[in-house]
């Protein structure tokens, strides 16, 4: 008889329970962090566009409303549900997404136009940037402004909200340090209960005006932009608030994985959106006087204060989805050497990707503390919201079209024409934001213009750097003349960090012009980040022996880990490397940068480059190498 067979059915039946247990925590968890910022869309977009139909004066028609809802509800079906959950989450770099993952599995790949895929890459994660100081901002006012409804504050309250919105975001702020994962776990079911709430209120109005379903239908929505070609782009501009957030899906499934947010997507974030937007219609039809607020009109006298602290509480989650995005944004951008090494703290052990980088977040809260202070509305925040986030989606879409080229292997014209339909859409929406540019949409693209400058800046100084270090020494020759007149050589080992294998380290050569002496055991070291997530530790060290006392060493980190230098080298026990930290010497550059003289664009830049380059984090530091155990020999390089 098998030895299976002897399992009970009971216990066989049992199995699953765990596996499933984990899918619906993930489920759970996505629905606070992945689906945060669009979860809060309900708060202002269907206000903002709405009330562009209101401006053309009178009475607001059926056909209308009808038509904005309808817009609203096929936006999110084309960009979302589509494009997002059905397409765009199979291209995963190693179960990875997002703008820097795409790039960096597009490039993986290999083909032309690298420097094209590097630019664009660089565009999405600057408007990326600029879209994770606009969404703190817009989300929490939004969510405090629903107290100028509640009955007894109105008129009273208004000029205190910008003060309040920006009490709870210096807070938010303030907390980044410890890390979200002590209250990380209540924001899966405190997201579960505002969708539930927003799906009930929604219900509830559309009981009395049910020929809001005909929403539900795109021709309505068609037929209002055919009828208002004047106040078109101003309708979809506002209409594209629905789907700000959508990124999210993308960028954050490497912690919750592909099929949970799929799932959750359908299953609860969806139908409670639909809900909720055919419910604020249906109240404007019957209302007209809601159109001030509809979200908050929703609720009954008693239940809006409860409401306000839940809509605040639904804010806050997704502000924090967004910083937090914004930190694994910049640890992926400074891995692939497209920003200056910075301080990047691991927040939780027990969960992968949780960090806090310090900088990033104390630029992003004076970001968002001069939006607040200076728009002080969600009203005319919004006219600076969407320019950002339409082009980080137009961006992911033309790195989706060189995947399927080059991953799946179809002609380029297939893959043009199969995402076609969303680049039309989104060129459209693209078209209809630009007409905020003046009214505030030149924010984000100046934060984005400013990140990708300095990514360029540093790229670019980075290059001559090392083209201004690099000698006509190989290594291949400089081997043999160390074997036949061998200098001096000291007790234990020495590591010499170099960025090309078969170069000789700036380092070691000047160890050898002043010192005059070598360690018994010379390493040379040599730091990669794959084009992946993560490298498992059975595939992070390659060691190469080059000559008695010599070795080559190479330590492989994915983009989304913290090099760990000391720690890596330990693996090379395996291969036969007696690595003791006590007995080994670290030996490094300290670069003093001398820009060349001149005028002109280039030499600000070089300028930037050295401010940026004196601000970043040691290398002992960033490789997390003992400082007891650095030498840093110092060396002036003209660039």
């Amino acid at each position: 008889m098998d030895a299976t067979s002897t399992v009970e059915p009971a216990e066989q039946a049992a199995r699953p329970a765990p596996r499933l247990r984990g899918f619906l925590g993930l489920a759970l968890g996505s629905a606070g962090v992945v689906y945060g910022d669009i979860g809060t869309s309900p708060l202002y977009a269907f206000k903002e566009s709405i009330s562009h139909m209101a401006r053309v004066g009178g009475r607001l028609a059926e056909g209308d409303v009808i038509g904005v809802v309808s817009l609203m509800l096929w936006t999110l079906m084309v960009i979302v549900t589509l494009k997002y959950v059905a397409i765009l989450m199979r291209f995963d770099n190693r179960g990875e997404g997002g703008t820097l993952s795409l790039m960096a599995l597009v490039q993986k790949a290999g083909g032309r136009a690298a420097g094209i895929i590097l630019i664009i890459g660089m565009v999405g994660a600057g408007m990326f940037f600029g879209d994770a100081i606009l969404t703190p901002a817009v989300s929490v006012l939004s969510a405090v402004e629903g107290l100028e409804v509640v009955q007894g504050l109105s008129g009273h309250i208004d000029r205190f909200v910008p003060l309040i919105a920006l009490v709870l975001l210096v807070g938010l702020f303030a907390v980044q340090k410890h890390g979200a994962g002590g209250v990380g776990r209540w924001f899966g079911p405190i997201c579960v209960v505002w969708f539930g709430t927003i799906a009930i209120l929604g219900l509830a109005a559309l009981v009395h005006a049910p020929q809001m379903l005909k929403a539900l239908n795109p021709l309505p929505g068609l037929a209002l932009l055919a009828l208002h070609p004047r106040i078109a782009p101003a309708v979809l501009g506002s209409v594209f608030l629905t789907v700000t957030g959508a990124e999210a899906l993308y960028a954050d499934m490497g912690h919750f994985g592909r099929k949970p947010i799929q799932w959750t997507w359908a299953v609860l974030v969806f139908p409670c959106l639909i809900a909720n937007y055919l419910g604020q219609g249906a109240l404007v039809l019957r209302d007209g006087s809601a159109i001030d607020n509809p979200f908050f009109h929703l609720a009954p006298t008693w239940f809006q204060i409860p409401l306000v602290i839940l809509a605040t509480a639904a804010t806050v989650i997704a502000s924090q989805a967004v910083i937090s995005g914004a930190f694994s944004m910049t640890q992926q951008a400074v891995q692939l050497g497209l920003l200056p090494r910075l301080t990047l703290k691991v927040t939780s052990e027990a969960h992968v990707g949780q960090i806090y980088a310090p900088q990033v977040n104390w630029i992003l809260a004076l970001g968002v503390a001069a939006l607040v202070l200076g728009f002080r509305s969600s009203d005319a925040l919004a006219n600076a919201y969407g320019v950002s986030v339409v082009g980080a989606m137009i961006t992911s879409s033309v790195l989706a079209v060189v995947a399927i080229h080059r991953l799946k292997h179809r002609p380029i014209w297939q893959a043009i024409v199969a995402f076609s339909p969303f680049l039309m859409v989104e060129g459209a929406f693209l078209a209809a934001n630009l007409a905020k540019v003046i009214h505030g949409g030149y924010v984000p693209l100046l934060i984005a213009s400013g990140v990708i400058l300095l990514m360029w800046t540093w790229m670019r100084g980075i290059r001559r750097v090392v083209r201004a270090e690099q000698s006509d020494l190989k290594l291949s020759d400089v081997l043999p003349m160390l074997i036949q007149r061998p200098p001096l050589r000291a007790r234990g080992a020495a590591v010499f960090l170099t960025a090309e294998p078969g170069a000789v380290p700036a380092a070691l050569m000047h160890n050898l012009k002043h010192n005059q002496v070598l360690h018994e055991q010379v390493v040379l070291l040599t730091v990669k980040v794959a084009p992946r997530p993560r490298v498992p530790d059975a595939e992070r060290v390659e060691v190469q022996d080059l000559a008695p006392g010599f070795r080559a060493m190479t330590l492989s980190f994915g983009f989304m880990e913290t090099p760990n230098v000391a720690k890596g080298m330990t693996l090379a026990r395996a291969k036969g490397f007696k690595f003791d930290i006590m007995r080994t010497s670290f030996f490094l550059s300290r670069r003093t940068l001398l820009p060349r003289r001149g005028g002109g664009l280039g030499h600000i830049l070089d300028v930037l480059f050295v401010f940026l380059s004196r601000n970043a984090v040691r290398t002992a530091d960033f490789f997390q190498i003992p400082p007891s155990r650095v030498v840093e020999l110092g060396a002036q390089i003209a660039f």
